[in-house]
């Protein structure tokens, strides 16, 4: 059984709720089905990251790419930030909870084109996410962690950045041609 619940703040997010099944050896949990963001594109890579406490990574954003996040091990703070021009939540943050909720409270997220999707690692994480198109650097986009048009409350201090990060551009540098579109089929 799955909960599936579309984000009132940001369109086309949707969080999913998976039942887990526990017993003496511990816990199954089935993360991802296609068919729970029927119009999403199939996902065809599946990554792994292992984080430490005190990691951020983001804010990235990707023009032909979604995301579905899961963190198998750990807490993080994620958090998305919609920058689709024309969509109706442009310019709306969201921030939630992945990972360690607690032993029967299980969450992953899917995360559309456009919208800006960073992580903070509360405590040592493994984050998985399957992406709907294989690498292309030319996707590869980001804006400031710490920007203040965005305001995010961040749940870490002294964040570890990767020097990407450290140099992702504020939302009113990024160039016209890097601004993602809303597409209302997605």
């Amino acid at each position: 059984m799955i909960e599936l619940e579309k984000s009132e703040i940001i369109n086309g997010v949707v969080i999913a709720k998976p039942q887990t099944f526990q017993d003496d050896r511990g816990f199954f949990v089935e993360t991802w089905r296609q068919e729970w963001v029927p119009e999403s594109k199939p996902m065809i890579q599946s990554n792994r990251a292992d984080r430490a406490k005190g990691t951020l990574v983001g804010l990235h954003y990707h023009l032909n790419q979604s995301d579905y996040w899961y963190v198998s091990h750990g807490l993080a703070q994620v958090v998305l930030h919609d920058l689709r021009q024309n969509s109706p939540t442009q310019g709306a943050t969201q921030s939630l909870h992945l990972g360690a909720i607690s032993e029967t409270e299980q969450k992953g997220v899917y995360i559309p084109p456009g919208v800006a999707h960073g992580f903070a690692a509360i405590t040592d994480i493994t984050i998985t996410y399957l992406v709907d198109n294989y690498y292309d650097p030319n996707d590869e986009l980001g804006v400031a962690w710490n920007d203040e048009q965005i305001g995010i409350v961040w749940e870490i201090e002294n964040p570890i950045l990767s020097e990407r990060d450290q140099s992702n551009p504020f939302l009113t540098n990024i160039q016209d041609d890097l601004q993602p579109l809303y597409q209302a089929d997605l």
